[in-house]
């Protein structure tokens, strides 16, 4: 199972410090990161995934919980995408690749440049396409697809990797509603797969989907205000305050938590 491991984390962008001295782990299951805009999310989910230098503190990698870990900012590139997936929130992509094209470039995680593809990498991106619901229009191209569908395909180029961590900034980004409770069911049947479970981070705007996850971390200013599984109370109080009382959490028939707008409050 990998680990990974934040360590006092700082991160500075000019004067201003993001992140202020975060400490937790993400291993196996599906972790939701919320907070208010400018909280810091995707500056420390670039920070977990080794693009964002941090100004102290260090990000690990372990084998299971508790154990030493490799510093991830001395990984080579190659080494570290093999074992960490990044979904930036606005991906970039070359409008003129087909769906199938994209998907594939996944694969030089485990490859490299210029490795040659084999029957495992082809069912690993077909895989990786039929959990994302984009194989129907494998060979069209990029730029004749709605921002929604381009968002599953660079969600499928992320799987094809194979890498046990998938850090995912906004993935639902463009999905239609039906889409995003899919992509719930996936990010927990991914985290727990029997013969090989994943450690899913996510940053979500979208609440209820986010209410959803094995776990919560709540940041706020840079600092982490909770962690915990979202039934928790002190859990839930704790994203009623980051966001001002704008919002509500009770629990519906089954006794799961969900969200609600305050219309009412102040």
């Amino acid at each position: 199972m990998t680990v990974l491991r934040a360590v006092e984390l700082r991160v500075r962008l000019g004067r201003r410090e993001v992140l202020q001295g975060l400490s937790f782990e993400v291993g196996a299951g599906w972790t939701a990161l919320v907070g208010p805009n400018g909280a810091g999310k995707s500056t420390l989910l670039r920070a977990l995934a080794g693009l964002q230098t941090p100004a102290a503190g260090q990000v690990l990698l372990t084998a299971e919980r508790g154990a030493p870990g490799a510093d991830l900012s001395r990984m080579p590139a190659a080494a570290r995408a093999r074992h960490v997936a990044w979904l930036a929130q606005q991906g970039e992509v070359t409008g003129e690749l087909s769906v199938r094209e994209t998907v594939e470039l996944g694969r030089i995680a485990q490859l490299g440049l210029l490795g040659t593809p084999g029957p495992a990498d082809h069912a690993a991106v077909d895989h990786a396409m039929a959990l994302t619901e984009c194989l129907p229009w494998r060979d069209r191209r990029l730029h004749e697809l709605s921002g929604g569908e381009r968002q599953r395909v660079l969600l499928a180029r992320v799987l094809a990797t194979g890498a046990p961590l998938l850090l995912l900034d906004e993935p639902t980004t463009h999905l239609d509603a039906p889409h995003q409770v899919a992509l719930a069911r996936l990010f927990r049947r991914l985290a727990h797969d029997a013969a090989q479970p994943r450690a899913v981070l996510s940053v979500l705007h979208d609440l209820p989907i986010a209410l959803q996850a094995d776990r919560l971390l709540v940041l706020d200013a840079g600092t982490l205000r909770a962690d915990g599984p979202p039934s928790e109370p002190a859990v839930q109080a704790a994203l009623v305050r980051v966001f001002g009382g704008a919002i509500r959490i009770d629990s519906d028939a089954a006794g799961r938590p969900r969200v609600s707008l305050a219309l009412d409050a102040a």
